[in-house]
């Protein structure tokens, strides 16, 4: 299978070293300044893009275009998530998006949703979310613990979050969510060490949306669901 690589980063280097272990030759490696028709012409079977915030959604957009499948790594354009949708039904074309691509993390927000619901009928609790990364980060706070706490929303907690983040250093990642009372404390906590599980997740992703249509979160590459498009 060809992959096209968009964003050639940090994330797009590890991405190109792991290809091979996933069945993918890597036919295009395109970084800023990119035109569709270097994509068109290397001809991929599915292309990651992991770029920046400012570029994402144009980049969909493109990609889109072209008919070409896409897994999304980037993250703080999800506000844009409608235009980029439209893009990608009017081509008939396929994304894969999420904050985070750790198997980990995704198993983690089912298990924030599980507490929430519980904790919601707990007046005694409160709740606060948090999560630092490498000081080059640029969204914060991040799309996983906006993601987390959306879950926890969705599970049917309605008391305040109180959401904070850290940027420091060149830790890659860790994610907490904890319930406090006047007895007790409880925190969930997921800690990542190092970038190649969102590189290895992203490239699972990859494999499943060849020959899919529609917009997918990747919750529904690892425990099934439709398209949200």
């Amino acid at each position: 299978m060809k992959l096209a690589i968009i964003g050639y980063g940090k994330m797009g280097r590890m991405i190109e070293g792991l290809a091979p272990a996933h069945g993918f030759n890597v036919a295009a490696r395109l970084d800023l300044g990119w035109e569709p028709g270097q994509l068109s012409a290397a001809s991929p079977d599915v292309a990651i893009e992991f770029s920046t915030p400012e570029a994402a959604p144009a980049n969909l957009e493109a990609i889109a275009s072209l008919g070409i499948p896409t897994v999304c790594g980037t993250t703080g354009w999800f506000h844009e998530l409608g235009r980029v949708s439209a893009a990608v039904a009017r081509h008939e074309s396929a994304l894969v998006y999420s904050a985070n691509y750790s198997i980990g993390v995704n198993i983690f927000q089912r298990l924030v949703a599980d507490a929430a619901a519980l904790f919601e009928k707990q007046d005694a609790y409160e709740a606060w979310a948090w999560e630092i990364h490498h000081s080059a980060k640029k969204d914060a706070p991040s799309g996983t613990l906006l993601k987390l706490v959306s879950e926890m929303r969705k599970a049917g907690y309605t008391k305040p979050v109180h959401e904070s983040a850290s940027r420091a250093g060149r830790h890659p990642g860790t994610h907490e969510i904890g319930f406090d009372s006047q007895a007790d404390t409880i925190t969930l906590r997921h800690t990542a060490r190092s970038r190649e599980g969102f590189a290895q997740g992203a490239l699972t992703a990859a494999r499943w949306i060849i020959g899919k249509r529609g917009v997918h979160e990747f919750s529904d590459v690892l425990f099934g669901g439709s398209s949200c498009s």
